[in-house]
């Protein structure tokens, strides 16, 4: 049986949903950052992180996604299996791994992009990220206009690249001066995920714990 180890609050929740969409058993184990089990597991003390039965570890979220959806091809979550469809997989998940994930550590940890301690500079380096994570979310909001899920012809179809939106959608709506108001196809996203009875309940299991 898989294990996941996630942080709350983190990109991990992706993985975490996909699990339960899956519908096999697995662990998940909730770590915070830096932690002794998680360093145990993964020096590099990164979440998410996924431990196989043999021992075998995976980080990043992408890949551990890509993973699941070709491990479990009966849950029907890779997005499609032509060459296209693989090539869009694999492009939307770079998307949010390396645009927009990446839009938000200047909200997150501002110290890392400035070697000024003061707080104007601090606010200067959110203000930064903001402004990404605002362009990131019109180009994702301008993709999902007449879609239902990120991938697939006409209205598309669930897949893990919706899970992997999903966390940063909610980062967005706490995080942006104006929310995600601006963004309404995006916001459809975001409730048509939340609305989902197995990501309920890996929402309540994280805030449980």
């Amino acid at each position: 049986m898989p294990t996941l180890y996630y942080a709350r609050g983190a990109c991990s929740l992706a993985p975490h949903i996909v699990l339960e969409w899956i519908g096999a058993p697995y662990d998940a184990v909730r770590v915070d950052y830096g932690a002794k089990e998680l360093l145990a597991v993964n020096p590099s003390g990164a979440v998410p992180t996924l431990r196989e039965d043999d021992g075998w570890l995976l980080t990043q979220a992408g890949a551990i996604l890509e993973y699941l959806a070709a491990k479990h091809p009966e849950a029907g979550l890779s997005g499609g299996e032509s060459l296209r469809d693989r090539a869009e997989a694999h492009r939307w998940s770079s998307f949010f791994t390396s645009d927009m994930h990446a839009s938000f550590w200047p909200i997150f940890m501002p110290y890392r992009y400035t070697t000024d301690a003061s707080d104007a500079a601090k606010k200067a380096a959110v203000e930064a990220g903001q402004v990404l994570a605002d362009k990131q979310f019109a180009v994702l909001n301008r993709h999902m206009e007449g879609r239902d899920w990120v991938l697939g012809a006409g209205r598309g179809q669930r897949s893990v690249i919706d899970a992997y939106a999903f966390p940063m959608i909610r980062w967005g709506t706490k995080t942006l001066p104006g929310g995600l108001a601006e963004y309404p196809n995006v916001l459809a996203l975001h409730d048509r995920i939340a609305g989902d009875e197995a990501v309920q309940r890996v929402l309540a299991r994280e805030a449980a714990k």
